[in-house]
């Protein structure tokens, strides 16, 4: 059976634990015996389940894409994508190594500055904290959930996981808030490709993209296909496009209401109230939905540490405005 608590310090999301399963093949087995055991708690929980001592996965990886599966029907295959190499499970091609230590050559992101609140806290909130996304917005159709998990993670106090949920703060938007936004889109686009907001407030020419690199439109308010819940769904600095975006419809760039509008909307979605802080150990395993929050990395000391996460991708169900879609992100032969 499965048994959940909620998270300390959070309005959202949930530990949980299979009892009487000891061991990460245990606890996978007692998942697969209960199918709809964490899909459906996941979604009363707000998009987000903690499982704690899974070190077992780090032994027998293939353990993960298993429980990966009982969240949809494919798990991304690295392999089949774009994605380099150096950054694909050598034996498990679904899983993607999140690490700096070789041949993953992944750094943290920096330091907020100042490194801390004026109370001397971990910072969450836009724009003091950069960084908050939801995996492959730039993609369509998105990926519905994700499974990140701690192989060797930083010291607590370090390398620490943001969770902000997107429900809760689309319900406390302002009427005529809510009213401006309910039709709007937002241009998303990968990270890299030149089109961020550091790369237009630097003056730097607008590249052209890949046809599979081409920016994506995305609701801004996005209703959950199962829960039938809305959500604010959207990025920041790194993947929206600043040339043509953030938003369909408005004059784009980084000065003008566009711009006014995004900072407004993600200071209001990452305050304290709507965001959970994740403090790593080894065999964590956080399953969360795309379709309804969004998460930030934060910096650790990676001259002194050394980190290896891995995360896997499960798509099949982003919701009916999806429906029949090519995959944008499948270059053409």
């Amino acid at each position: 059976m499965l048994r959940l608590e909620p998270l300390p310090g959070a309005t959202f999301g949930a530990s949980a634990c299979f009892a009487g399963a000891a061991g990460a093949r245990a606890q996978v087995e007692a998942a697969e015996a209960e199918p709809g055991a964490l899909p459906d708690a996941l979604v009363e929980a707000g998009g987000l389940l903690v499982l704690g001592g899974l070190d077992g996965i780090g032994r027998a990886p293939e353990l993960l894409p298993r429980l990966s599966r009982l969240f949809g029907p494919e798990v991304e295959d690295y392999r089949r994508t774009l994605t380099d190499r150096n950054n694909v499970h050598p034996e498990v091609p679904e899983i993607y190594v999140v690490s700096n230590m070789p041949p993953s050559t992944l750094p943290p992101p920096p330091r907020p500055d100042p490194p801390l609140t004026a109370e001397g806290g971990l910072p969450v909130r836009f724009p003091h904290r950069r960084g908050w996304h939801t995996d492959q917005s730039f993609r369509r159709p998105p990926p519905d959930i994700s499974l990140f998990y701690a192989e060797t993670p930083a010291p607590r106090d370090q390398g620490q996981t943001l969770f902000a949920d997107g429900t809760a703060a689309y319900a406390a938007l302002p009427d005529d808030l809510k009213a401006a936004i309910r039709d709007l889109e937002g241009l998303h686009v990968m990270p890299g490709k030149g089109r961020s907001e550091y790369a237009a407030r630097a003056g730097e020419p607008m590249p052209a993209l890949r046809p599979h690199e081409s920016p994506q439109r995305q609701p801004v308010v996005r209703r959950h296909p199962v829960s039938g819940r809305p959500a604010l769904y959207l990025c920041e600095a790194g993947q929206m496009d600043w040339y043509e975006g953030p938003f369909a419809g408005m004059a784009p760039g980084i000065d003008g209401e566009a711009a006014e509008l995004l900072y407004r909307l993600m200071t209001h979605f990452t305050q304290p109230a709507f965001t959970y802080v994740h403090e790593w150990t080894e065999g964590d395993l956080l399953i969360y939905d795309n379709r309804c929050l969004i998460h930030s990395a934060t910096w650790y000391d990676s001259e002194r540490v050394r980190r290896r996460m891995w995360r896997t991708t499960v798509r099949g169900n982003p919701g009916p405005e999806y429906a029949g879609e090519a995959r944008s992100w499948i270059p053409a032969d």
